[in-house]
């Protein structure tokens, strides 16, 4: 009994770790891309695939996945992981809550952290196009490929990471949500990100699941990466046409 109990013991304290966030969200990142990767790779080869392609004349190339898998595994090494560390070593380790929330505030808690999350980027983004310096300086990596794809996702300047890993990181605690409620927010929160990016617009799709265009999904930022003065929102669609920057049409 007392070695059962030291074991999961000792899974508490990895649990408890502020390093467990990053490792959960860098791991769910590369494993979520790996499906939509190998559609891409694919390409022809899966014709019942590439129907669904949004741009299906543009794939990327070996050299752009390389880059944009670089970029991304040079950012975690040298930016997150030395600021998990460094927050590691001054923050305590989280309490475990006794008792897991209910379903519906699990449900209500993952919907109030992309909504808030929404609004913050849509801003953020808005103000990086609009302002040249701001753009030149820190988000025009991301719109090297006007085609995105799952592993472009995560293409992006320092700031823009430290910034979208920040927010993800304070919203749960503003909301004040359940610890398990935090972790799911964050795997869903990098699942709709990839989706938003992957190039494919499948009948499953979150946009295609949720009705009245609540949603705006793969296709919706797909146009944002052809046309990048429009659909500024990383999720939903209601800022963008609040603003008057949401659009509809795909060029091909």
């Amino acid at each position: 009994v007392s070695q059962k109990k030291g074991l999961i013991l000792n899974y508490r304290d990895y649990l408890r770790s502020p390093l467990f966030p990053v490792v959960l969200t860098v791991s769910s990142y590369f494993i979520i891309c790996i499906p939509f990767l190998v559609c891409d790779i694919m390409g022809d080869r899966w014709g019942w695939v590439q129907q669904f392609k949004i741009q299906p004349s543009r794939r990327p190339t070996a050299s752009t996945l390389l880059h944009c898998a670089g970029v991304t595994l040079y950012n975690h090494v040298f930016l997150v992981l030395p600021a998990s560390v460094a927050q590691w070593a001054w923050r305590p380790p989280v309490d475990l809550p006794d008792l897991a929330p209910s379903l519906l505030e699990l449900i209500a808690g993952v919907i109030s952290n992309l909504l808030l999350f929404d609004f913050q980027y849509y801003i953020w983004h808005l103000l990086h196009h609009r302002i040249r310096w701001l753009y030149v300086t820190f988000h025009a990596i991301h719109h090297n490929y006007s085609s995105p794809f799952a592993l472009a996702t995560q293409c992006l300047g320092g700031w823009e990471l430290v910034t979208v890993g920040f927010w993800t990181t304070l919203n749960p605690v503003i909301l004040r949500c359940h610890l398990l409620t935090t972790w799911v927010f964050m795997v869903v929160h990098v699942y709709v990100s990839i989706e938003d990016h992957c190039g494919y617009d499948f009948p499953w799709s979150t946009s295609r699941l949720i009705p009245f265009g609540i949603y705006g999904g793969p296709s919706k930022h797909d146009v944002h990466h052809q046309k990048p003065n429009t659909n500024f929102a990383p999720h939903f669609s209601h800022w963008d046409k609040i603003f008057g920057t949401h659009a509809d049409f795909k060029v091909n």
